[in-house]
């Protein structure tokens, strides 16, 4: 019964950490519920079989195989996001690691391992001491606006037409056959930040 008891402990303890990664860090950014749904299948998954082994050495010989068995899942399944790719990598990995800690005694490392976790996420995700850009990539008509003295003409009718204050530009591939140019804007992440804003898949966020 006592280890039974602290079996249903050290799965509650889990849950709670993945419960804060997945609700307070993830959740706020990327509201998708399939991601969401998986990062708690998966965890409270691999906890359970992690639970099956009882020495340290045979618990991480199991989380190693089921690594291998999640790379060749990913193969076989539909791509997804990095960033959630890595949040998934987290949820699988995590089990594993608590799973030996709360086998063997080691209560500070689990303690440790987790907070540090969770930290780095959480500051990751708030963007301290990182300034990001969104780009788009836009087909321009104007092709006699691409000539460089006329450079602060065309970023400013690219600003007026998206309404973006635009930080650089990129100049592309030219059609002189359709007078059409592909432009790459950059501009501020920040931008978005509390607007119910969806930015599509051929944005992307880049460290500057």
């Amino acid at each position: 019964m006592e280890a039974l008891s602290s079996y249903a402990l050290g799965f509650g303890v889990n849950l709670v950490i993945i419960f804060i990664i997945v609700r307070f860090i993830y959740y706020p950014r990327q509201r998708a519920k399939d991601y969401v749904f998986t990062f708690f299948a998966f965890n409270t998954i691999i906890y359970f079989v992690m639970g099956l082994f009882s020495s340290s050495a045979m618990s991480l010989g199991a989380g190693f195989g089921l690594f291998a068995i999640f790379s060749i899942l990913r193969y076989r399944t539909n791509t997804i996001p990095i960033r959630e790719m890595t949040y998934l990598f987290i949820v699988t990995a995590l089990p594993v690691i608590n799973s030996v800690f709360l086998n063997t005694s080691a209560y500070v490392e689990f303690a440790v391992s987790n907070v540090s976790v969770i930290a780095v996420l959480y500051i990751l995700e708030q963007g301290w001491g990182f300034r990001y850009e969104i780009r788009k990539t836009i087909n321009y008509e104007r092709i006699d606006m691409i000539r460089p003295e006329k450079w602060p003409e065309l970023i400013a009718d690219l600003e007026e037409r998206t309404g973006l204050s635009i930080n650089r530009i990129e100049i592309g591939d030219l059609n002189f056959l359709r007078d059409s140019a592909h432009i790459t804007i950059y501009c501020d992440a920040d931008a978005f930040e509390g607007k119910k804003v969806r930015l599509i898949p051929n944005f992307s966020v880049n460290d500057d």
